[in-house]
This record gives C-alpha cells, structure tokens and sequence, in this order.
C-alpha cells in the first residue's frame, strides 16, 4: 500500500500550476492508493459542481490531470472547514483509486465558525482495498501552546473518533514538531498510535519544514517534523521518505509530503 499526505499551501504558490503538475505527475508515477491533502483551496466565488466542491477546488484539478493520463483513476473527497486569506473556502481532502465504503467530516475544534481561521475538522474515509475496510483521515490541527485552540483538546477528539477495532491510518499536518519533546508530538504516541516514519526499515531526515516563516511558527530551529502518517496498529512498513522537498523532487508548497510505503496485511 503506497500513501501520501502534503499541506498543498494551494492557490498560494509562484508557479501554481507547474507545481500543481508536478504532484499530479508524481502520483500518476507511483499510483498511491490513498492521498490526504491540507489546505485545499477554492475561490469562495468559484462554481459550485458539487455538494460542496468549486470548479477551482485545487485537489480537484489535480485530480482531473491526473485521471486524464493515469490508468487507475481516482476520486475525491472534500470539506471544506474555515475561510483562507479572506478569498478562499479551506478544507481537507482524501484521494483514493479505491472503492470508498464511507465518507464521514467531524469538528475537532471547539469553534464552529467558519469565518474563523482556528476552526478544525478532519475528513475520514473508509476505503476498501484488497478485500479489507481500511480507515483514513486527513487532519490539519493546531498548536501544542494554542491558548484559544489547544492541540490536547483537538486531539482527544479525534482520537475518540477511531473505531479501535479497525486498521486507521491519521494522516497530514499535526502542527507539533516531533523534534520538540512532552508536547503533541508525544502525546500522540502515548494514545498507543505508531508513527509510520519509526516503523519503516528505510528513512531519510523525515524533516518536513525548513524555514521558521511559517504561520504560528517562532522557532529558531528551522527543521520542522510536522506532517505524519500514523496508524493505530504496528504493522511493517518498507519505507517514509519526505518528498517535494527539492532533493525527490521539485518544492511545491511551503511544507514538503511525505510518501510511504507498507504492508498492510502484516498486522502484528
């Protein structure tokens, strides 16, 4: 099973759509079977083609260049949580070339405002691959130190989501850098969650940041390991390596993805 999250940064990009065609590209090379992506952007004025969907939903054009030229052709799965720069609808998104059982969006926040920029939600996924129920969710959380929004409170949200029982995999920006310790990034992995990038037999840095610019973001360490997948179970897992970080391949957004590569059906 091959697995990819990024923080797109959409719409917000020089050279938008020469990146856009570079994931595009990347995914139609490594045929992943489920991608979770953060902050997809559409205009708030753009045409709605769907429930909640924009003919310029970010993911949705990357979707359809992707379908034009690949043979296994994917689907999305949209929502939208909070307004962006004051002209976009952002939300999270699950791709997958899977059938898809179930199609479920939660608030993690305690805001419910969509006019309100700290407004979480997370978008789940049940996805049917080889004959077995699968759980994916794309998350974008908030901060360890967040007096508004604490991640602790997120979190425990969307930990109480999880059906135990089945193989769940959370995937996306976590915003809580696994290089800082006692924070999110622990708190995580003592809810008995396993972080992919620890599993894997061949890793690179797992650095996913390399700037101090980033929104919210005041340290003077400039690497940052903020984007995840992790899984509810230990299982084997090949690899995780950090990709669009300009050494495999080009940058395309302000965060770099991380693309990994396991077994499934080795569930210990």
């Amino acid at each position: 099973m091959r697995l990819l999250t990024l923080n797109c940064h959409s719409w917000l990009e020089e050279d938008q759509m020469k990146k856009l065609q570079i994931i595009a590209n990347d995914i139609i090379e490594k045929q992943y079977d489920v991608i979770a992506l953060q902050e997809v952007n559409q205009s708030i004025g753009a045409k709605l083609i769907g429930a909640n969907v924009r003919e310029d939903n970010f993911a949705l054009v990357l979707i359809n260049k992707v379908n034009e030229l690949s043979k296994e052709k994917y689907t999305l799965y949209y929502e939208k949580c909070h307004i962006g720069f004051e002209k976009y609808e952002e939300g999270v998104a699950i791709i997958t070339r899977h059938k898809v059982v179930n199609v479920e969006s939660f608030l993690v926040s305690k805001v419910d405002d969509f006019y309100f920029w700290k407004t979480r939600k997370v978008i789940k996924a049940s996805v049917l691959i080889d004959g077995k129920e699968i759980d994916f969710y794309s998350c974008h959380l908030g901060w360890w130190d967040d007096k508004e929004e604490p991640f602790k409170a997120q979190f425990d949200k969307l930990y109480n989501l999880i059906d135990k029982e089945k193989l769940t995999f959370l995937m996306g920006d976590f915003n809580n850098n696994a290089f800082v310790r006692q924070e999110g990034y622990d708190y995580i992995l003592s809810k008995g969650l396993f972080d992919t990038y620890n599993l894997a037999k061949f890793k690179d840095d797992g650095v996913t940041v390399k700037t101090s610019n980033l929104d919210g973001w005041n340290e003077s360490n400039n690497k940052l390991r903020i984007d995840f997948i992790f899984v509810n179970k230990c299982i084997e897992v090949t690899s995780s390596f950090v990709i669009f970080n300009g050494i495999n391949k080009e940058v395309v957004s302000d965060h770099f993805g991380v693309s990994v590569f396991q077994k499934y059906e080795d569930v210990l």
